[in-house]
């Protein structure tokens, strides 16, 4: 016990940042305490040490706190939170800066590169089995892949940094930035590398370690943002260079590069159906309990690389209803629920007028108007995904609908929700509301927790899955030949697994864009992709503000599509996130700051 001991603190300090190779700690006898080496020379420690990393992997189940690393889903169209300290908030109010920029991700980032690449340099010395050993060597390599991917995402070009750096080096090294190209090719080169070593999927005994699928995920959605906008070709980028006057975007356009991505991703399709990945389907087949449940049975055929979080009650407590023990925190926008069609496929909204209010399609049933008992329906669901007495905007929805969104009416847990000012589950002065008079029911586990009780579940973090492989390959292949056959059918498996009718024929190249971002819209709905999609697409500046329902009502006029909060994005400067001052600073004559972020580049 003592030993385990040892390592584990051998590995916080690690974690912690701590140069482990020359700190007195480790001068100690051997008998007392463990040297990096030592934990090299067995295989027991080794591996404890490859485990370690990941836990630097995001929390991104958690949307609030800034510690789980996921401002995203705050600082995108689809959710609104009630509190002012995450950092989502300056995002969304233009009031985050270098100086004030959260440092938390790239830290646990590069901590995580730090240790795969201790790890990688020591892992020859443990006296092991050769082909398990290759299995290590190919996780700790994606996992580097994975860090830099989380980097490059928000950064755009960074440094490439595959070695232990000794604290007597010259750390400059460091502060230059390496082309975009250059830091895509490195991290799809290190994702063929790790598939090559790794099982394509792993037993139940070790669920959340990488896998060749988990790999050519990280591949695929690589490709697939160096094809979109943001990253090929931008003009918005054609003077961004570093001081040795480097280009450090690509400066033209290659629509080659969507084939590339169509071309590989059909090919992680087919490799993971193979081996057992498919499209997860609930027992009964119902359309939303097969969404509902894609979420709460973990490790179904469907995920491909997730987090195991274990019991973990933050986001249960966060997304519940004040009267059923829950904070009211993660509340869906309004442009979020109008984005999901009508049950028959109808587009409820076509647009939006200069003023906010929406273009009604008058052919889609669809209908807000009226606060009188007229404006609700009086007959319940037959399929039972809403009930009597339910205000029309909420009526014949698709089924992805209703397992995403808690609404004013809705049914949860038993229990009538009535977000009204003054009602059980609304505002009633304290610091918990719903601030959109929706909140989010995704992810949630409505059978196995009970709050009001302290019963929670364990959880998982899905950071692939082979729906969004489906949707990257219809959208990669629509920009590179149109909308031929297999963008057809790769959409229109989604929709059928959700219960909506195939797109109909003839779809133009653009208008199958629109359906295929709207598509990734609900289906990825929540799941941290939504901010990375109108970046890359550059259309993060086209949301002016968010809307919601009028939670200061206490009668039906509550039914009202209300202004939320006017939101802040700067195309091109927020675009990319800045470097926080104090790392430009250690070096300005080689470090470059993003543009608009200050500094001359």
């Amino acid at each position: 016990m003592k030993r385990i001991n040892i390592v584990c603190i051998t590995l916080l300090m690690i974690l912690l940042g701590v140069n482990t190779s020359c700190a007195d700690y480790l001068d100690k006898a051997p008998d007392e305490d463990l040297t990096l080496d030592d934990v090299f020379t067995r295989e027991n420690y080794a591996e404890q040490f490859l485990s370690s990393i990941y836990w630097n992997m995001p929390w991104e189940l958690n949307f609030t706190n800034d510690w789980g690393h996921n401002p995203f889903v705050g600082a995108a169209d689809e959710l609104d939170y009630p509190y002012t300290n995450c950092f989502a908030y300056f995002m969304n109010n233009g009031s985050w800066t270098p100086d004030n920029v959260l440092k938390d991700i790239s830290n646990m980032a590069y901590q995580g590169i730090r240790k795969t690449n201790i790890f990688l340099e020591n892992v020859a010395k443990v006296p092991m089995d050769e082909s398990k050993r290759a299995g290590w060597i190919g996780e700790a390599t994606f996992l580097r892949a994975f860090f830099h991917f989380q980097l490059l995402r928000i950064y755009g070009p960074i440094h490439i940094t595959e070695k232990v750096f000794d604290p007597n080096e010259d750390f400059s090294e460091l502060c230059k930035r390496m082309p975009l190209d250059q830091c895509v090719d490195f991290i799809t080169n290190e994702c063929d590398k790790a598939g090559g070593m790794l099982k394509m999927k792993e037993g139940a005994d070790r669920y959340g370690r990488v896998t060749k699928a988990a790999a050519m995920a990280l591949k695929a959605r690589a490709l697939l943002y160096r094809a979109s906008p943001l990253w090929n070709g931008n003009p918005d980028y054609a003077n961004f260079t570093d001081k040795e006057g480097n280009h450090l975007f690509p400066l033209s356009y290659e629509a080659e590069r969507w084939k590339i991505a169509a071309e590989y991703t059909k090919t992680c399709i087919d490799e993971m159906e193979k081996a057992g990945y498919g499209l997860y389907y609930a027992p009964s087949g119902d359309p939303m309990e097969n969404y509902r449940y894609l979420f709460v049975e973990n490790w179904n055929k469907e995920i491909i690389f997730a987090k195991n979080v274990a019991i973990y009650d933050q986001m249960e407590r966060a997304a519940a209803p004040l009267s059923l023990g829950g904070w009211s925190g993660l509340c869906p926008t309004q442009e979020l629920v109008d984005a999901y069609e009508m049950a028959d496929g109808t587009t409820p909204i076509l647009g939006y007028n200069a003023d906010g209010s929406p273009i009604i399609n008058s052919e889609s049933g669809y209908s807000e108007s009226g606060y009188s008992e007229e404006g609700f329906t009086e007959e319940a669901d037959a399929e039972g995904y809403y009930p009597e007495n339910t205000f029309n905007m909420f009526v014949d929805r698709e089924p992805r609908f209703y397992a995403t969104v808690t609404y004013s009416g809705a049914y949860w847990r038993g229990r009538q929700i009535d977000f009204r000012m003054g009602a059980p589950d609304g505002r009633t002065g304290g610091p918990d509301y719903t601030t959109t008079g929706y909140l989010m029911r995704k992810f949630l586990d409505e059978d196995g927790v009970d709050i009001l009780r302290g019963v929670f579940v364990n959880k998982t973090w899905n950071y692939f899955r082979l729906g969004e492989l489906y949707l990257n390959y219809a959208e990669a292949l629509n920009e590179a030949s149109g909308p031929v056959d297999d963008v057809y059918k790769y959409v229109n498996l989604i929709r059928k697994r959700s219960g909506l009718p195939g797109l109909k024929a003839g779809l133009s190249q653009d208008e199958m864009r629109q359906k295929i971002r709207r598509e990734r819209q609900v289906e990825l709905a929540l799941e941290t992709h939504r901010y990375f999609d109108c970046n890359r697409w550059k259309i993060s500046d086209q949301v002016k503000a968010v809307h919601g329902m009028d939670i200061g009502a206490r009668d039906n006029s509550f039914f009202k599509r209300t202004l939320v909060e006017e939101r802040v994005f700067e195309a091109p400067k927020h675009y990319l996130w800045p470097f926080h001052q104090d790392e430009v600073n250690k070096n300005p004559d080689i470090f470059v700051q993003n543009p608009g972020w200050g500094g001359i580049n």
